[in-house]
């Protein structure tokens, strides 16, 4: 039987283990290692506090995930088949990993902040204009 994510070494391990899956994907690999050119050294460390505020209310990540997404999409679109293949990834791999309530509800955290993101990058700039 799997455990639960309960802890920040739990969440180490499984965005280690998430980010080496996502460098050799050929869906999305690319737009990490090719575009963004991802310092791992320095984006590991972010995730892990992105992810342990996000799963057990810690404030102790710092930045705005949004703006360097918005920086990205500048530089390749990011359509509704990256967002897929990421969240499929994230998946799988808190499967194959974990399993509970935090194993669930950490799904369901990257499930909205993945379509939110989407939504924000792809949707039309407001054609409401105020007076």
């Amino acid at each position: 039987m799997k455990k639960d994510i309960d802890n920040r070494v739990d969440i180490i391990v499984l965005v280690d283990t998430f980010y080496q899956n996502v460098a050799v994907n050929k869906q999305i690999g690319p737009i990490f290692t090719d575009i963004a050119k991802v310092d791992w050294s320095h984006h590991l460390p972010k995730m892990y506090d992105f992810w342990e505020s996000i799963l057990f209310g810690k404030a102790i990540y710092k930045g705005n995930p949004m703006l360097s997404h918005f920086a990205l999409n500048e530089r390749t679109p990011l359509q509704h088949e990256q967002f897929e293949t990421w969240k499929n990834l994230f998946f799988q791999n808190v499967d194959d990993l974990f399993e509970g309530p935090n194993a669930e509800l950490i799904k369901q955290k990257a499930q909205s902040i993945a379509d939110l993101m989407h939504f924000k990058i792809n949707s039309p700039p407001s054609k409401i204009k105020i007076v």
